[in-house]
């Protein structure tokens, strides 16, 4: 059975000398009842639905049912393409596929809830760009998603991954803890390294609300899962450059599930509160309600 702690997997990989995906491939095993080749693949199915749906939006304009989002993941390929991209080449191919998994989501289409829906876009953004960049293979990449399944288990375990009950903090912010351990292990880290990032990554969006306009996932979630997925890249680079968190990663889960049950209901994915709740977003919820 997977431990409930951040310590308690960081000891029993050091005893067994195993990084963060490989005591989630054998806990996933062990609880399927399954060979290690028919869970490596069935992840290898699951990142399969991550780059067609990083893809899909880039190449095609994908309007969402609501029309509040859709056809931007093309306009920062070509910003790129234009030279006007001041954050690179790596991170603007980041957002691009993080929005790209949002307006598809948004628009219906088949996406990975990892953890969430709404904050689909993060995790394949982070992993799929990270292992082009570093010429990773597949295997790489899908054992990344293995990691970042291990950091998602605890913060479920201990925490919450739903919106409605802990505010967008837990799923843009669970999602950008998981995609920096997740990096953190594809770059060669730690498995101390790997919280440390996934740690980070929470803190910076602690407190975060959630505040659909119109109560449907479309925004600001889509924005918040590009601001998502370079969150989780640049505590990567912070971890591995030698910067450390200060609070335990266990704490900081405990933190946030603190603060997402303080928040009111208001700010909870009620729509009644936040953005949603402006002269523009009420108007905007109005119209697509027809009231």
């Amino acid at each position: 059975m997977f431990v409930n702690s951040a310590r308690e997997v960081i000891r029993i990989c050091r005893e067994e000398k195993i990084s963060i995906s490989e005591y989630t491939i054998q806990m996933e095993m062990e609880q399927s009842e399954k060979s290690r080749e028919e869970v490596m693949e069935k992840m290898g199915k699951i990142l399969k639905v991550m780059k067609e749906s990083s893809q899909r939006g880039i190449d095609t304009e994908v309007i969402s049912v609501g029309g509040l989002i859709g056809g931007d993941a093309p306009k920062l390929i070509k910003g790129l393409n234009e030279g006007q991209a001041l954050c690179g080449d790596f991170l603007l191919k980041a957002m691009a596929r993080a929005l790209s998994c949002s307006e598809v989501n948004a628009a219906m289409g088949k996406i990975v809830a990892a953890p969430t829906a709404g904050s689909c876009g993060i995790l394949p953004a982070v992993i799929i760009t990270t292992a082009e960049a570093l010429k990773l293979s597949e295997e790489s990449a899908i054992r990344g998603l293995f990691a970042a399944s291990g950091v998602g288990i605890l913060i479920a375990k201990n925490a919450t991954l739903a919106g409605a009950e802990g505010g967008c903090q837990a799923e843009c912010g669970s999602a950008a803890a998981m995609a920096a351990a997740a990096a953190v292990e594809m770059r060669g880290g730690t498995v101390e390294e790997s919280f440390h990032a996934g740690a980070i990554a929470l803190k910076n969006i602690m407190g975060l609300v959630c505040d659909p306009i119109a109560g449907l996932v479309e925004c600001p979630c889509a924005e918040r899962n590009v601001s998502g997925a370079v969150n989780a890249l640049i505590c990567s680079d912070m971890v591995l450059c030698g910067m450390r968190s200060l609070i335990p990663f266990d704490e900081v889960v405990k933190a946030m599930y603190k603060v997402g049950r303080q928040l009111p209901p208001e700010l909870r994915e009620t729509a009644m509160g936040g953005i949603a709740a402006t002269p523009t977003g009420i108007a905007l919820g109005k119209e697509i309600m027809g009231k």
